[in-house]
């Protein structure tokens, strides 16, 4: 019987499979546990993160802080001249705090 965690670990190496990210659009990958939620902009041509964020030091409701972690990866990329992205969701479903993560990104100015 597969667990919860091997589903989801391999659904992720599914997706990684099909994508990646490159300097001119780098992957959004997105990881998430039961208390907090990081946002990590990759090159993978080079294996090299770009720039991250993390909800570990916010206040509020967890809705509220992966919002504001999207609205942080889109600022830093903003400052680092990325405009367009590739969503890597790591396997997770598209609900919740991942989606107020990518809505938060997108208000940011981040196209995917």
């Amino acid at each position: 019987m597969i667990n919860k965690t091997d589903k989801r670990i391999r659904l992720k190496k599914k997706i990684r499979a099909k994508i990646s990210g490159t300097v001119v659009r780098p992957r959004l990958a997105v990881f998430k546990s039961n208390r907090f939620i990081y946002a990590q902009l990759i090159d993978d041509t080079k294996g090299k993160t770009l720039v991250s964020a993390s909800d570990l030091k916010l206040k509020g409701k967890p809705l509220e802080r992966a919002k504001q972690v999207g609205a942080a990866i889109g600022k830093l990329a903003e400052e680092n001249k990325i405009k367009k992205i590739v969503f890597d969701r790591g396997g997770f479903r598209y609900a919740g705090r991942l989606e107020a993560l990518a809505l938060g990104a997108r208000e940011a100015g981040l196209e995917f």
